[in-house]
């Protein structure tokens, strides 16, 4: 699974590319979830385009990965990376939102194929990944589970039971990725609900926890492919992001969590992406 240079460069090219789709989804429908679903372009490009067993011809494949979106209002990066990949035409995109479009502002997995469930409250996520993983478990069957959840998702109780639960049974064919971005949609997840230490939480109830740079590709496929290799227990990966990203004029602005930009905003938006603005340097590597 180890990247070379070009493959990464690829991912991250086509990250952009979900990037650019992504707000000019929003600008279209008016309404939806901006910073969330920017942060998290890097990741859905790793998921779809070289980590995920899938197939968009297919997308009911028995021998497929599940890839669980908990917070599912950033289900814009999904819808973007989805059509990227090829399951439905990049121009749908644009009807998100929209009365009787396919791709509602949180999933329903029974109007698009190709997501795995249904979500919009917080907290759902881990516990249907956990309930899949130990069908798998049961069955003795190969497929992974992969489970996209958010940092202030994590105020929920329904979370920690589940996660009580996967570390009781070892479900090493579970791995959770937190998008640590540090906000939620009333400030800072720190002012909110401290959530910290994370790590230590998760690793009480028999969990093996690991920090990565979320916009570095490469530190992220490794991640997994350290999570893959681990036999005994779940694993969390701790994806520290930055929300906006890509955008410096919303960067790391809680305000951007529930909010969309204007015609006039996404053109400079758009722009800013395109000149590789806001990079960062990898602090977890």
């Amino acid at each position: 699974m180890a990247l070379t240079d070009a493959q990464v460069s690829t991912l991250e090219k086509k990250a952009e590319e979900i990037r650019e789709t992504i707000l000019n989804m929003l600008v279209s429908a008016g309404s939806g979830h901006t910073a969330g679903s920017l942060d998290m372009a890097d990741i859905f490009s790793a998921f779809y385009f070289h980590i995920l067993k899938h197939d968009p011809k297919r997308p009911k494949w028995d021998e497929r990965d599940r890839l669980i979106l908990s917070n599912g209002h950033i289900v814009p990066v999904r819808y973007a990376t989805m059509a990227h990949a090829g399951y439905f035409p990049i121009s749908e995109c644009l009807t998100l939102r929209k009365f009787g479009s396919r791709l509602q502002g949180h999933p329903e997995h029974l109007l698009l194929p190709g997501l795995e469930t249904t979500s919009g409250p917080l907290g759902e996520g881990l516990s249907q990944s956990a309930g899949m993983a130990y069908a798998f478990k049961m069955n003795g069957t190969k497929q992974r589970v992969y489970v996209v959840m958010g940092d202030g998702e994590q105020d929920e109780g329904n979370v920690w039971e589940a996660v009580m639960f996967a570390g009781k049974y070892a479900l090493s064919n579970i791995t959770a990725v937190i998008d640590r971005n540090n906000i939620q949609i009333d400030g800072m997840t720190e002012d909110i609900m401290p959530l910290e230490d994370l790590r230590a939480k998760y690793e009480a109830f028999n969990w093996h926890v690991l920090d990565v740079n979320g916009h570095d590709i490469r530190a992220f496929v490794s991640a997994v492919e350290e999570a893959n290799n681990i036999y005994e227990k779940p694993v969390l990966i701790i994806a520290h992001t930055i929300p906006g990203k890509g955008v410096p004029d919303i960067e790391f602005d809680y305000h951007w969590h529930g909010k969309v930009p204007s015609k006039d905003e996404v053109k400079r938006f758009l722009k800013e992406l395109r000149t590789g603005a806001g990079r960062v340097p990898n602090e977890y590597a």
